[in-house]
C-alpha cells in the first residue's frame, strides 16, 4: 500500500486538495480524541473547546482556550504533542516516514504531493530531502528535550522533568508555543519563570531559530562543508531571518529597557529581548508578559507575526521569502532599476507576482478577521488585531483575549489557524475550478499609480 492510497484511496485529489484535507482529518481526529473524558482532568470538554485545541495544536499555533497544564490530562497532552509533531513536520512527511519504513516505493504521484508539502521547486531529490527531515528533526528534538530537561530537573522530580523537557522542545521546535508551566503563573505567562535562565532561553531561541528556517535551509546547511556555497533561497532566508531577529531585539530592548525588562539584570534584558523577538516568528513561548508591553511593542509583535518563519518550516506567516521579495522590488523600483536582483539572481517576475498575491491575500484575510472579532468580542482594538495576526502567523501569543473569546470568535479564529498553517495560496489552489486554457488576450492598458 502505497502513501497516496494509505490515506486518500483512489480519489483524484491535486496536491493542494490533499494537504488541506489531510490537515483537516488530523484536526477532526484530535477533535474526537481531546473529547473523551480521559482527555481532561475535570468534565468532559466542549466540543468547540476540543476543535479549538487540536486545530490549535494541528497548525502548530499555541493558542489555547483551557490551561493544557493543569486542565488536560497526560493523555490529553500526549494528544496535543502527537498533533503538533504532526503537524510541524507534516502529515505527508510522517506519511512518507510510515511507507519507508515499510520499505515501500514512493510513486510519482506521491513525490509531487512531498514537493508540493515541502514548497520545493522539483522533484529532484524530493525523498532524499525527507529523510533528512526526519533525522535532523528527531535529533534536535531529542538534544532540546536533553537540555531542558537538565534545567527542570533542578525544580521537579526527574521523571516529569524528562516529559516536561521533552514536551517543551517538540512544541518549541515545531512552534507550537503550547507550555505546562499555566498552573503556576497563569494561562498568558509561558515560561516567565525561567526570563533569566540562560540554558531555557539559549535553548528556546535555537530550536525556535531551526524549526523557522525551514528544512530546505537545514539540509543546505549540513551540505554546505562539501559544496562549499548555499542556494539561494538559503542566503535570503538565513539574511532576512538575522536582520528581522536583530532589528526586532534592539527595538524591543529600546522600547522595554526601562519597563517590563527594568527588574531585569543586563544579561535578562538581552535575553528576554532576542526571545521576544524570535518567538513572533511563529514560536509561541514567551518570558515576559505580553499584555504588560508597551503598545508600540505589541504593534512591532504584530508585525513580525505577519512576516512569520521560512517556507519549508513549521512556521506560519506570509513567511520570510515573501517579504524579502517585496522589499527588495520597492528597493529596485525606488532607485529605477528594472531587474529585482537577490545575491547577484535575478527574480522572476512570476515569484514577483506570488509575493504580490501572498501578501494581499493575506492582509484581507487579517483585516476581514480582524473586523469580525471586533463586533464579536468585547476587547480594545489592538488586543482583537493581535489575536487574529498571531492566529494567522500561527504565532500563538496572546494579550489575554483568547480563553475570553465567544463561540463565534473561537469559530473565526480556528479558520484563521487553518488557513495559516495551510498557507492562503495553498486553499485558493485547492478550491479555484479546473483550468481552462484562455482563448484570447486583452489588449495592455496603461493606469497611473502613485
Amino acid at each position: 500500500m502505497n502513501l497516496a492510497n494509505l490515506f486518500f484511496g483512489h480519489l483524484k485529489l491535486t496536491p493542494p486538495k490533499i494537504l488541506s484535507l489531510g490537515f483537516v482529518i488530523l484536526i477532526a481526529a484530535g477533535t474526537l480524541l481531546l473529547s473523551l473524558p480521559a482527555a481532561s482532568t475535570g468534565g468532559r470538554i466542549s466540543f468547540i473547546d476540543a476543535l479549538f485545541m487540536a486545530t490549535s495544536a494541528t497548525c502548530v499555533t499555541g493558542l489555547a482556550v483551557i490551561d493544557t497544564g493543569t486542565e488536560l490530562s497526560t493523555f490529553g497532552q500526549v494528544v496535543l504533542l502527537v498533533l503538533f509533531q504532526f503537524g510541524g513536520l507534516g502529515f505527508v512527511t510522517m506519511a512518507t516516514l510510515i511507507t519507508l519504513v515499510l520499505n515501500k516505493r514512493i510513486s510519482l504521484k506521491e513525490r509531487l504531493l512531498l514537493q508540493e508539502s515541502m514548497n520545493q521547486n522539483s522533484m529532484q531529490g524530493i525523498v532524499k530531502l525527507i529523510r533528512r527531515v526526519l533525522i535532523y528533526s528527531l535529533v534536535i528534538q531529542l538534544t532540546g528535550a536533553i537540555l531542558l530537561a537538565a534545567r527542570f530537573i533542578v525544580d521537579m522530580p526527574i521523571g516529569k522533568a524528562a516529559y516536561y523537557g521533552l514536551f517543551h522542545s517538540i512544541s518549541i521546535f515545531n512552534n507550537a508555543g503550547f507550555d505546562l508551566f499555566g498552573d503556576v503563573h497563569g494561562p498568558f505567562s509561558g515560561l516567565t519563570r525561567y526570563v533569566e535562565d540562560p540554558v531555557v532561553n539559549i535553548t528556546s531561541m535555537l530550536l525556535i531559530f531551526l524549526g523557522g528556517i525551514g528544512f530546505i535551509v537545514l539540509s543546505d546547511l549540513i551540505d554546505y562543508p562539501k559544496r562549499k556555497r548555499l542556494m539561494l533561497h538559503s542566503k535570503v532566508v538565513l539574511a532576512t531571518s538575522a536582520v528581522l531577529i536583530l532589528v526586532g531585539a534592539i527595538i524591543f530592548f529600546w522600547l522595554e529597557w526601562n519597563a517590563t525588562l527594568k527588574p531585569l539584570h543586563a544579561g535578562g534584558k538581552i535575553m528576554a529581548s532576542f526571545l521576544q523577538a524570535i518567538t513572533p516568528r511563529s514560536g509561541g513561548v514567551t518570558t515576559i508578559e505580553i499584555p504588560l508591553l508597551r503598545e508600540s511593542t505589541q504593534f512591532l509583535m504584530i508585525l513580525l507575526m505577519f512576516i512569520g518563519a521560512a517556507p519549508g518550516s513549521t512556521g506560519g506567516g506570509i513567511k520570510i521569502t515573501t517579504f524579502a521579495i517585496l522589499a527588495s522590488t520597492a528597493y529596485a523600483k525606488l532607485r529605477g532599476k528594472e531587474d529585482i536582483v537577490m545575491f547577484r539572481h535575478r527574480i522572476s517576475k512570476e515569484n514577483v507576482y506570488r509575493a504580490i498575491t501572498m501578501t494581499l491575500l493575506s492582509l484581507m484575510l487579517v483585516v476581514i478577521s480582524t473586523m469580525l472579532l471586533s463586533i464579536t468580542e468585547r476587547a480594545d482594538f489592538l488586543s482583537v488585531l493581535f489575536e487574529a495576526v498571531s492566529a494567522f502567523g500561527t504565532s500563538g501569543i496572546t494579550m489575554g483575549l483568547t480563553t475570553e473569546l465567544t463561540t463565534i470568535g473561537k469559530v473565526l479564529v480556528i479558520i484563521l489557524m487553518f488557513v495559516g498553517r495551510t498557507g492562503p495560496l495553498t486553499l485558493a489552489y485547492a478550491l479555484k475550478p479546473k483550468n481552462s486554457k484562455e482563448l484570447y488576450r486583452y489588449p495592455e492598458g496603461n493606469i497611473t499609480i502613485g
